[in-house]
């Protein structure tokens, strides 16, 4: 499975901006789906995860309520929508798959759990 993030850029604070996540190669995992970002010099950063139904998500509190996490399984995509950007959300973000089956929500905030991952797409917040 190859992973494809997309959609990054330079964005105003308070602006919007939505991230998606093209996945290829062999049938689309059966496992979560996550974001995460990081800044340099840092580790890597939990943001959002979403099991393969869709119906469960976790978010970093940091970006709880700005951010929302989607999938589509018929399309192989994944998404991050992101509202009120703040600097400190500046980042390069990346996509993950894990090969499933759906675990506790709490371990998808592990980045060692995954897979597949993205090559990073970076978002720059200015102020």
């Amino acid at each position: 499975v190859q992973l494809q993030a997309s959609g990054g850029g330079l964005v105003q604070a308070g602006g919007y901006r939505r991230l998606s996540c093209a996945a290829s190669g062999r049938t689309f995992s059966r496992g979560a789906m996550a974001w995460f970002r990081q800044t340099p010099g840092e580790e890597r950063e939990f943001v959002a995860a979403v099991t393969w139904s869709g119906g469960s998500t976790t978010y970093a509190d940091s970006v709880k309520g700005r951010f929302t996490i989607s999938r589509d399984n018929a399309q192989n995509t994944a998404a991050l929508q992101m509202i009120n950007l703040k600097p400190e959300d500046t980042a390069v973000y990346y996509c993950a798959l894990d090969r499933g089956p759906d675990q506790y929500m709490t371990n998808y905030r592990n980045p060692f759990i995954y897979d597949y991952w993205g090559q990073g797409t970076e978002v720059t917040v200015s102020s």
